[in-house]
C-alpha cells in the first residue's frame, strides 16, 4: 500500500469514526465566522454607534476563540492517544516517527481544513440569518444583507490555521515521547480501574456534599439582611464558588462512588445487567475524569446561569420600564411639564396628568423591620429617610387616619428586607407623628429615580399627611421637588407625544423620562446580551457535550470486550443495550443535573437584580438546554449500539 493510499484510507476512517467531531469543528467554524462577520457589517453601524456594543461583540468573540480552542486541542488529544495503537503499527513496520507524524498532519490538513471551508461558506450563508435574529431581538427596522466580509475571512483562517499548529506541535511532541509498548497500552491505561472505594474516598465524598449543600444555602443567604454590606457581599460570592466547585470536584471524586457502592452494597452481590453495565462502570469511570467532569458542570451551570438572567432581563423588559418609570412620561419639573402638555395640546393628543408634590420624613423602622439581624444593628440602620405621599393618589385603599403603609416596593429590596405590622414614628428634632403601620401595597406611583434609591414610598391618610407638614424635611439639592405623570389615553398616540418629548430636548435632564423611548433603549442594550450569551452558550454546550461523547466513545472501544463476554453468557443484545442506556442517563445526566442545580441556585440568590419574572425565563432555558444536551446522550446510545454490534 502506497503512502497516498493509506492516507486516504485512514481519512475514511476517520470520518466515519469521528462524523461528529467533524461536525463540531464545522460548526464551530461556521458560528465563529458568522458572529466576525456581524461586526463588519453595515446594519451594526446603529447599533454600535448607539449602544457602545463593539467592545461586547469584540470580548465575545475572544470568548468564543477560548471555547473553540480549548475543545479542539483536548478533542485532538483524545484522538491522537486513541491511533496509539495504529502509531506503534507503522512503527513495527519499519516507519520512522517523522514520516508517521507527516501521516497524521497530511491527514488533519484534509480534514481539518476541509471541515475549515465548510464551515466557512456556511457562515456565509448564515451570517444574514443571524444578522435578522439579533435585529428582531434588538427591535430595529434595519436590513440584513447577505454579504461575505473579507475582515472576517481572515480572522477565521489566523485562528484556525494558529490552532492547528498548535495541534501539530501538540502531536509532534506525543508521537516523539512514546515508545511502542506504551502506545500499545495507551487506551487501556488512560483511565483509572481502582475497583475498591477506600474509607478516605467515603470521606471526601460526603464532604463534597456538605461544600455544596453549604454553597447553596449561603447563595440563598447572599442578598440577605445578613449580608447587606458590599464588602461581606463579596466575601461570599467568593466562597459560594469556591465551596460549589471543590464540592463539585469532591462529589465526582468520591460522592458517587459513595452513593453507588451503597446502592451495589444493597443489592448483596446479585447485580443486574443494568448495574453490571452502569453502576459498576460509573463508580470509577468518574472518578477518574472527575476533572473534567467538573470543568463540564461548571460550564454548564455558568451558561445557564448567564442565559436565565439575561432572558430574566430581556423577558420582563415592559414590565420593570413600566414599573421604573410608572407614567408615559415622567417630568420631575412644573414648567417643563406645562411646556410638553401644551405640545401635545396643539397636536390634540388626549392625556392624563399626576401631579405630586414630593415631601421626605425622617421614620423609625424598629418596631417594623422583621428581620432581627439588622435590629441589632443599631440606630443608624434603623432610622430611615422616607419619601411620603397622601393616599389620593392611591388607587386601591383608602387609609385610616393613622394608618401607613408601603407602596413603590421593588423586587430587590424585598429580597433584602422584611416588614411587619407595627408602630412607626414619624419626627424630627420638635415633633412626632405615631402611625401604625399595616404593611405593603401593591402599588407603584412614583418613579424609582424620584425617591431614595427605590425604597418603598410612605402613603398615610391625607388629612394626616396634611398636618405632618411640620416634619417635613428638606430634600437633598440631587432630588426633585416635584414628580408630574403624563399617560396617554390612546396607544396609538404614544408614538407622536414621544415626537413632542424629543422635539423639546426634556431627554436631556435628569430624570426626565419617556416610557416608550426607555423600552427601544432597553431591547437594543438587552437583547444584544442575549444574542452575545446565548451565542456563547450554544457554543459551550456543544463543545461540552462532544466532549462527553467522546469519552463514552473511548469507554465503549475498550468495553467491547465485555460486551462479547456478556453475550456468552446468555444476555441479549437488548438486555446489553437496555444497561448501555441506563449508564448514558447517569453519564449525561449527572454533569447536567448538577449544572441545572448550580445554575438554578446561582440565578435564585441574585435574579431579581435583573428583572421582576424568574420562573417562567428560567425554566424556558433549562429545558431547552436539556433538550440540546439529550442529543449527545442519544447519539452516544447510538455510536454504543454500533459498538455492540460489532462486539457479538
Amino acid at each position: 500500500m502506497s503512502f497516498k493510499q493509506l492516507i486516504w484510507r485512514n481519512l475514511r476512517k476517520n470520518i466515519r469514526n469521528y462524523y461528529l467531531y467533524v461536525f463540531a469543528l464545522i460548526f464551530n467554524v461556521t458560528l465563529y465566522f458568522s458572529f466576525v462577520t456581524l461586526q463588519s457589517d453595515p446594519a451594526m453601524n446603529e447599533v454600535t454607534g448607539s449602544i457602545k456594543a463593539e467592545a461586547s461583540m469584540r470580548a465575545a468573540s475572544i470568548l468564543l476563540i477560548i471555547i473553540v480552542i480549548v475543545f479542539l486541542i483536548y478533542a485532538n488529544n483524545l484522538f491522537i492517544k486513541r491511533r496509539g495503537k495504529e502509531i506503534g503499527l507503522y512503527q513495527l513496520v519499519g516507519m520512522k516517527k517523522w514520516e508517521i507524524f507527516k501521516l497524521i498532519s497530511i491527514e488533519n490538513i484534509l480534514l481539518y481544513f476541509g471541515s475549515l471551508l465548510a464551515g466557512i461558506f456556511l457562515g456565509f450563508m448564515s451570517s444574514k440569518l443571524f444578522m435578522m435574529l439579533l435585529l428582531k431581538m434588538m427591535g430595529m427596522e434595519e436590513v440584513a444583507k447577505l454579504q461575505f466580509s473579507t475582515d472576517a475571512l481572515f480572522q477565521t483562517v489566523i485562528m484556525f490555521a494558529a490552532t492547528y499548529i498548535v495541534i501539530m506541535v501538540l502531536n509532534a511532541i506525543y508521537i516523539k515521547r512514546q515508545r511502542i509498548l506504551s502506545l500499545f497500552h495507551a487506551t487501556s491505561t488512560s483511565e483509572g480501574k481502582k475497583l475498591k472505594v477506600s474509607v478516605f474516598e467515603m470521606i471526601l465524598g460526603v464532604f463534597g456534599l456538605v461544600l455544596i449543600a453549604a454553597g447553596y444555602y449561603l447563595s440563598t443567604k447572599l442578598f440577605d439582611e445578613s449580608f447587606y454590606q458590599l464588602s461581606y457581599m463579596l466575601l461570599f460570592m467568593l466562597a459560594i464558588l469556591a465551596a460549589v466547585i471543590i464540592g463539585t470536584y469532591l462529589f465526582y471524586k468520591g460522592s458517587i462512588s459513595f452513593l453507588f457502592n451503597l446502592i451495589r452494597k444493597q443489592s448483596a452481590g446479585y447485580l443486574s445487567i443494568n448495574k453490571v453495565l452502569s453502576l459498576s462502570s460509573i463508580m470509577f469511570r468518574m472518578k477518574s475524569n472527575s476533572l473534567l467532569l467538573t470543568v463540564i458542570t461548571t460550564v454548564s451551570a455558568l451558561a445557564i446561569g448567564l442565559l436565565s438572567l439575561s432572558f430574566i432581563s430581556y423577558y420582563t423588559i415592559e414590565k420593570q420600564v413600566n414599573e421604573n418609570v410608572v407614567y408615559d412620561f415622567s417630568i420631575p419639573n412644573s414648567s417643563h411639564a406645562a411646556e410638553f402638555m401644551a405640545g401635545l395640546d396643539e397636536l390634540g393628543i388626549d392625556y392624563e396628568d399626576t401631579n405630586i408634590e414630593l415631601a421626605s420624613v425622617q421614620a423609625d423602622l424598629e418596631q417594623i423591620i422583621e428581620n432581627t439581624e439588622i435590629a441589632d444593628k443599631g440606630e443608624e440602620t434603623l432610622v430611615s429617610q422616607l419619601m411620603i405621599i397622601p393616599d389620593s393618589f392611591l388607587k386601591t385603599i383608602d387609609l385610616a387616619p393613622q394608618e401607613a403603609v408601603f407602596v413603590n416596593d421593588s423586587a430587590s429590596l424585598g429580597n433584602m428586607y422584611t416588614f411587619k405590622k407595627g408602630p412607626l414614628t414619624l419626627y424630627d428634632e420638635e415633633a412626632s407623628f405615631e402611625l401604625n403601620f399595616i404593611g405593603l401595597k401593591d402599588e407603584t406611583i412614583l418613579p424609582r429615580r424620584v425617591t431614595y434609591g427605590g425604597f418603598p414610598v410612605l402613603a398615610v391618610d391625607a388629612e394626616a399627611y396634611g398636618n405632618m407638614a411640620e416634619i417635613f424635611e428638606p430634600l437633598p439639592d440631587w432630588m426633585f421637588s416635584v414628580s408630574v405623570g403624563i399617560d396617554i389615553v390612546e396607544n396609538s398616540d404614544v408614538e407622536n407625544a414621544n415626537a413632542v418629548f424629543n422635539k423639546l430636548d426634556l431627554a436631556k435632564w435628569a430624570g426626565y423620562e419617556s416610557q416608550y423611548e426607555l423600552k427601544i433603549e432597553e431591547k437594543r442594550s438587552k437583547g444584544l446580551i442575549m444574542f452575545i450569551v446565548g451565542f456563547l452558550g450554544l457554543t459551550s454546550l456543544i463543545t461540552s457535550g462532544c466532549i462527553l461523547y467522546f469519552k463514552q466513545m473511548d469507554e465503549g472501544e475498550e468495553e467491547k470486550g465485555i460486551y462479547t463476554i456478556l453475550r456468552k453468557l446468555g444476555f441479549t443484545r437488548s438486555d446489553i443495550l437496555g444497561g448501555i442506556k441506563v449508564k448514558q442517563m447517569f453519564n449525561f445526566g449527572i454533569p447536567l443535573l448538577l449544572g441545572i442545580c448550580h445554575g438554578y441556585f446561582a440565578v435564585k440568590s441574585g435574579w431579581f437584580l435583573f428583572g421582576t419574572e424568574l420562573w417562567t425565563p428560567m425554566i424556558i432555558i433549562m429545558i431547552f438546554y436539556t433538550m440540546l444536551y439529550s442529543i449527545f446522550a442519544v447519539l452516544s446510545v447510538l455510536h454504543y449500539k454500533k459498538i455492540i454490534k460489532d462486539a457479538l
